[in-house]
């Protein structure tokens, strides 16, 4: 699978999600086994009004997201892998009106159970967070075939 294809299927794995489709994250870059998504900047995303700092939350998801959506780029076939743990570390808080990025990437897949680590960060600043995650493998069997084929365009 080229990174193109990744991206690609990442962004329609994304899209059927309501709460990423909504904060408007997207694969930006993707390789075997790691992926970059973006959370851009918008006013529907701010902790702080009076400072305009991005709610932890809306980091929170994106970390996850890319965390949770990594397998694509790591696995040969696509399937739902849930989030069974994710432990976050704030560093600091996203400077206001910059868009948010996470780098996951796979560390260890076993049979049942995918190990990632991802980080959040800004162009040119330092990390916001880190966050190391644990995500249940069901099978491409336990994934019914019509998502599978919205998700990988009916390629497998």
């Amino acid at each position: 699978m080229n990174d193109e294809t990744r991206i690609n299927r990442v962004n329609r794995f994304v899209n059927t999600l309501n709460q990423a489709r909504e904060l408007g994250l997207s694969a930006k870059e993707a390789g075997e086994g790691y992926l970059v998504m973006e959370l851009p900047y918008s006013d529907r995303i701010i902790g702080n009004p009076d400072t305009g700092v991005i709610h932890g939350g809306a980091i929170t998801t994106l970390m996850d997201t890319a965390s949770g959506s990594v397998m694509i780029c790591a696995l040969e076939d696509f399937e739902l892998c849930p989030t069974l743990d994710l432990r976050v570390d704030y560093m600091r808080p996203a400077e206001p009106h910059k868009p948010v990025y996470a780098r996951a990437e796979t560390y260890k897949i076993t049979k049942n159970i995918i190990f990632t680590r991802c980080e959040a960060y800004q162009e040119g600043g330092e990390t916001i967070a880190n966050c190391v995650g644990t995500f249940m493998r069901i099978g491409k069997e336990a994934t019914p075939k019509s998502y599978r084929d919205l998700i990988t365009g009916g390629e497998e």
